[in-house]
């Protein structure tokens, strides 16, 4: 005689960056197992192909290719699963502005962290008057490859910037296959100004933020604390 099913509850959520309404459930013991394994490695890049992973079982594969998906999604996805099938409420140790010093016990939920962008942020990026460039939106398999605290800063800057590069153009023609000699040639020859045009495309792209609202024990100050990035929401 067969066992009886366990079925899981299904939930909605929206994609951010294309705004698709996808279903999906908790987090089961075997997506438990998956990232256990890929925490006890160490390795960025395991843990990035497990939460990859975790978001097209748990959406039933609603959510195709997830890997090739902004980082963004994937971590604003994986944090509506977590609080779904951990708890959505979250106790974070947040360092008071006024001080910089002492810290304060703030309990978050975490179905109110969104994702949001900067209102000048752009794709597109003119260099020069007549020649622009494409970019896309770095994925968690593309941030995977560099291992933070190890890369060289220099080398995990240029090789994010040419993992996003997607295409030059000017008034005539577009270019998407960049030969990987001319493409450094290419980002090498900007001024600083231009380089900064690329770095601004990074510091104001779509990511997880969440404003709070922290009072001085000590001081009675109170203060706007912003938490950015999925690691700071999980405590």
């Amino acid at each position: 005689m067969a066992l009886p099913q366990l079925n899981a509850p299904s939930y909605e959520m929206e994609v951010p960056s294309t705004g698709e309404t996808v279903k999906y459930r908790p987090f089961l013991i075997k997506e438990q197992k998956v990232l256990m394994i890929a925490q006890e490695t160490g390795k960025e890049s395991d843990m990035a192909r497990a939460m990859c992973e975790i978001v097209k079982s748990c959406t039933d594969g609603a959510v195709k290719n997830p890997e090739k998906l902004p980082t963004f999604d994937i971590e604003y996805m994986f944090l509506q699963l977590r609080s779904k099938s951990v708890g959505s409420e979250v106790e974070l140790q947040i360092t008071c502005p006024d001080d910089e010093e002492t810290k304060v016990p703030v309990t978050i939920n975490l179905e109110d962290v969104t994702v949001q962008k900067a209102e000048d942020h752009s794709t597109e990026i003119m260099i020069t008057d007549e020649i622009g460039i494409k970019m896309k939106y770095p994925s968690m398999m593309d941030i995977s490859k560099y291992q933070v605290g190890k890369t060289k800063t220099v080398d995990l800057t240029f090789g994010v910037i040419k993992d996003c590069l997607e295409s030059i153009f000017d008034a005539e023609q577009v270019y998407e296959d960049m030969p990987k000699k001319e493409l450094d040639t290419f980002i090498e020859s900007m001024n600083t100004e231009q380089f900064g045009k690329l770095q601004k495309f990074f510091d104001t792209m779509p990511k997880l933020k969440h404003t709070i609202k922290v009072t001085n024990p000590n001081t009675k100050v109170e203060s706007e604390v912003i938490v950015e990035g999925m690691q700071n929401f999980l405590g």
